[in-house]
């Protein structure tokens, strides 16, 4: 199993889980309420072209970890994220493919927890992450 962004590549028995895809700004309908001037409810609603989140997250659970990655991996999706308006193609586990560009709208693309804390770092340590993305 693996998820790819852009050219890194995530590999192991466990991967970091889709948290948000039927959460908050996985809808694709934009929608906006007003009251007129006489009372009435307004509605007005449309279909948005984009901006679906796409937020990839590990997590602890007890002493077990679910989704870590690589402080390798976890750097070179940094590098990618520093590009600016860059999009990348997300390919899921399942084969699902996306296109998709950073987000730090709601805190850092990229960022990530150590599994241990343990010095010095290494590039072979794991990190528990949560990559934030939007769908373009």
């Amino acid at each position: 199993m693996s998820i790819t962004i852009g050219s890194v590549v995530l590999d192991g028995a466990s991967l970091p889980v889709w948290v948000d895809e039927f959460g908050r700004g996985s809808d694709l309908v934009g929608q906006v309420e007003s009251v007129s001037i006489t009372g009435a409810l307004v509605i007005q609603a449309s279909a948005q072209q984009a901006g679906r989140r796409l937020t990839l997250q590990g997590r602890r659970e007890g002493n077990r970890v679910i989704g870590a990655v690589s402080r390798a991996e976890l750097n070179a999706l940094r590098a990618l994220s520093q590009v600016p308006d860059a999009t990348y193609t997300v390919v899921l586990h399942d084969g699902r493919e996306f296109e998709a560009m950073f987000r730090r709208t709601d805190g850092p693309a990229v960022e990530g927890e150590d599994v241990l804390d343990q010095q010095p770092v290494d590039a072979g340590d794991y990190l528990i992450p949560t990559i934030r993305m939007v769908l373009v």
